[in-house]
């Protein structure tokens, strides 16, 4: 009988096709590879821009006062110092977990050197988060689930994991359409991969990161996932039109 390769048995890894079983090892090469220079080279690549997206990610968190919150794929913190900073007054008990030791290595320093000595530092897979059922009123993740092997397991997880009523929150990247295709692609597929090369010693990472976005879902599909894997509602927004979408849902 001829044997039928599943689908499932692969993976995306950029344009790449991967045996599903390594992309969650070959996205831990690659952050750690980069580690070093990731918040430099989210600066240049976004012209700063991030910075002003990761701005408006937390404030609409919805925060109150004394709240557990829980970063998925936090890696150099970013989100979590901010929140931190930003939201100090409400006294946020704020947890970040990341796939790779590097990464969360680079955020510890920066934890250090601004302060920020109450914020705990997870390795672990978004695939099986080791929290407790209904640990967190919150749950952020910001340009992190197109990282993710399989994303309905690591949206079944966050749900999990997240208080019935919590909230949860994803920045991402989304597929560029309309009238910004034609220049943002030019920009995405030409300089940044130079420039990754030049800046961060690695081109192959950063070819690989522009390509992930093209392979992510819209946010009408992502929104239908969402909504299959644990959440009851689910809305986004567009913004910098249309290439970063944030997306909020209830548990």
């Amino acid at each position: 009988m001829e044997h039928t390769t599943r689908d499932s048995d692969y993976s995306d890894f950029g344009f790449k096709t991967v045996k599903t079983k390594l992309k969650t090892g070959l996205v831990h090469e690659l952050f750690s590879s980069v580690s070093k220079n990731y918040d430099l080279m989210n600066d240049v690549m976004s012209l700063g821009l991030h910075r002003c997206w990761k701005r408006s990610f937390v404030g609409a968190l919805d925060l109150r006062a004394n709240m557990l919150i829980l970063d998925v794929a936090g890696g150099t913190g970013d989100i979590a110092l901010r929140i931190a900073a930003d939201k100090a007054y409400l006294d946020p008990k704020i947890t970040v977990c990341d796939l790779t030791y590097d990464m969360l290595y680079e955020g510890r320093k920066k934890a250090l050197n601004t302060g920020q000595l109450n914020i705990n530092w997870h390795a672990g897979n978004a695939e099986k988060l080791p929290y407790a059922d209904a640990s967190f009123d919150r749950i952020t993740i910001a340009f992190g689930l197109r990282n993710i092997t399989n994303k309905p397991q690591a949206l079944s997880e966050m749900a999990r994991v997240l208080k019935p009523g919590g909230k949860w929150f994803c920045l991402e990247f989304s597929p560029p359409q309309g009238f910004i295709k034609g220049v943002y692609d030019a920009y995405s597929f030409h300089l940044i991969p130079w420039i990754g090369e030049h800046l961060a010693k690695d081109r192959d990472a950063y070819q690989y990161l522009v390509e992930s976005i093209r392979q992510f879902p819209t946010q009408e599909i992502l929104k239908d996932t969402i909504l299959e894997n644990g959440f009851s509602s689910c809305t986004f927004e567009k913004w910098s039109g249309g290439i970063v979408s944030l997306h909020k849902a209830i548990r």
